[in-house]
């Protein structure tokens, strides 16, 4: 049974579905992973350790010699984004309450869920995306992209905005795991290109995990607004990225496009208790949106790389993540 091609003709399918059936069985079987406990239990309840896992193994694959056009593209795509989403939650923090709208149309609608979902980029999402329509420099850009897989910088804008504050100790926390894979990775080429090996492995574990922490019914009870959200997220932050791709860094907008999509609040609200009360709709909120993203998004790369009048038939296709984020021919 060829199950793995069935997983890669859904767009964001090997994190999408593992997520649904982790969100079906939390719904159907919410004690699930007490009943079983011990391993099943930490597979069903592990998001916070598979993630550490996994950002630790993202730092592995960075390396600190990467050219100077690799960190100017990177570079000017995360600082637009950040920039965009701290805009956001600014105007947001002034006009919505601490803990989020709580009934009508918009309830669940907080600083948190907009921050977050206009923040943190799925890393993985746009560098598979630049591995079959951007060009080397577009894929290299994962370089730094990577970084707003985390909480860190979600962190900071929360912070910023005067939403939250959070103890210089639970910022280190967030990155440590990435800095320590960062210094392995650069100072050993084979442990980067092992750990590098195991970054595709864990995002159907820390899928399911997270997916086990969301109930269908809020998903359907804030489907529109999810909805809504997730396209608010293309069009906010993908129209400041196409325009710097193509007006800063000199490429057609593509990447732009393709670090439009969203991640999880899940770790934030780990990492302040003020956010504990938003979880449940805010992880359904912006799942909803992971989910608009992650199935607009390609089908919009792909649209905006064929478009005529382009420069992709100049374009040189970029050789497997494992050799040019984690190997040494880079």
């Amino acid at each position: 049974m060829k199950i793995k091609p069935r997983l890669d003709k859904v767009p964001g399918g090997l994190m999408l579905v593992p997520l649904f059936i982790g969100a079906v069985i939390n719904t159907c079987y919410p004690g699930a992973g007490g009943y079983f406990g011990s391993f099943t239990n930490g597979i069903l309840k592990g998001t916070i350790p598979i993630l550490g896992v996994w950002f630790f193994c993202m730092g592995a694959t960075i390396r600190l010699r990467a050219s100077g056009a690799v960190l100017k593209k990177s570079g000017t795509l995360v600082v637009v984004k950040i920039l965009t989403a701290w805009v956001v939650a600014l105007i947001a923090s002034r006009f919505l309450p601490l803990d989020g709208v709580q009934s009508g149309f918009f309830t669940g609608i907080s600083t948190l869920v907009l921050a977050t979902s206009m923040n943190m980029t799925n890393g993985g999402r746009y560098a598979s995306l630049m591995q079959q329509y951007g060009s080397k420099e577009d894929f290299a850009a994962f370089v730094l992209m990577s970084i707003e897989s985390g909480p860190l910088l979600t962190m900071i804008i929360l912070g910023s905005a005067g939403v939250a504050s959070f103890e210089p100790r639970l910022f280190l926390g967030a990155v440590l795991p990435f800095i320590l894979g960062f210094i392995l990775g650069n100072l050993d080429d084979d442990l980067r290109e092992f750990f590098g090996r195991a970054m595709p492995t864990l995002i159907p574990f820390f899928a399911f995990s997270l997916g086990s922490a969301i109930d269908l019914p809020v998903i359907r009870d804030t489907g529109m607004l999810g909805i809504l959200l997730g396209v608010g997220v293309i069009i906010a932050t993908g129209i400041p990225l196409i325009l710097a791709d193509k007006f800063i860094v000199g490429g057609d907008g593509t990447a732009g496009i393709a670090a439009s999509s969203s991640a999880t609040p899940f770790l934030i609200a780990e990492m302040n208790p003020v956010f504990k009360s938003q979880v449940a709709a805010a992880t359904a909120l912006v799942a909803t949106a992971v989910i608009v993203t992650s199935l607009l998004v390609p089908i919009l790369t792909a649209l905006w790389a064929k478009w005529p009048g382009g420069d992709k038939a100049n374009r040189i296709r970029p050789p497997a993540p494992s050799t040019n984020v984690c190997g040494r021919g880079q």
